[in-house]
């Protein structure tokens, strides 16, 4: 339903920084705090046998800092919502998929367009919104209040655009739904096709060429994302000859 509850956690090793973030989520009532934790690691040992939705968390604390948290747990099976008062630490935070970077302070504006993107995710996770159909040999994906089949065969690759992805079919056209990278990777089939980048995911058979750092699809250079370099590697060594 809508208005289920939204599971969460909280970690963050200042004890005034996880009272101020209570006292933004209070003001969310499908925000449903169920633990909050002073350290990483802690954290850690709990979520192995307990699940949620969304975690907050702190990047820069003593032991196990935020993100090695979660490239830990990576790809996690909830959302994670970085909360830190440094702007360096971005980059790493969205190649692991983090769904928003809130810098401290947090202003009720900033935690509220952070909530909206967050049930926004959970609704199209829990299947609300109904966005992807799979089926055989093609996917159905909600374009204009309709559902537009794209067989497998003509996608050359998709690219996160904000909260949509862009689902390219030559190299001039694309179709743009609202969706999230991770559902697209987790409907389109493995065999096909392959994560290559935070923001990419290809089409194995429409690989022209791999690079150092870049696969080369039609007049298109992507780059590969420095956690997904052994993976394309694993193509290339499948695929060549001795």
């Amino acid at each position: 339903m809508p208005n289920n509850p939204i599971k969460s956690i909280l970690i963050d090793d200042e004890p005034l920084a996880l009272e101020v973030l209570k006292s933004h989520l209070v003001n969310f009532p499908r925000i449903e705090i169920v633990n909050t934790f002073s350290n990483a690691g802690d954290a850690r040992y709990w979520l192995e046998s307990n699940q949620v939705d969304v975690v907050f968390t702190d990047i820069q604390m003593p032991g196990i800092t935020g993100l090695e948290l979660v490239k830990n747990q990576y790809p996690a099976p909830h959302a994670v919502i970085f909360t830190t008062a440094h702007t360096n630490f971005a980059a790493d935070a969205f190649e692991f998929e983090a769904l928003d970077y809130l810098l401290k302070p947090i202003s009720p504006e900033r935690m509220e367009k952070a909530i909206k993107r967050l049930e926004e995710y959970i609704s199209i996770k829990r299947g609300n919104n109904d966005d992807v159909s799979v089926k055989p040999d093609f996917v159905f994906v909600k374009v204009d209040g309709q559902h537009q089949k794209i067989a497998y065969n003509d996608i050359l690759f998709v690219e996160a655009f904000a909260d949509y992805v862009k689902i390219w079919i030559s190299n001039e056209k694309r179709i743009v739904t609202l969706q999230t990278m991770r559902n697209m990777e987790t409907a389109l089939p493995a065999e096909r096709f392959v994560r290559i980048h935070r923001s990419y995911i290809v089409s194995k058979s429409h690989i022209e060429a791999i690079q150092n750092n870049a696969v080369v699809i039609g007049q298109k250079q992507l780059p590969i994302g420095k956690n997904y370099k052994e993976l394309v590697q694993s193509i290339v060594n499948n695929a060549k000859l001795n």
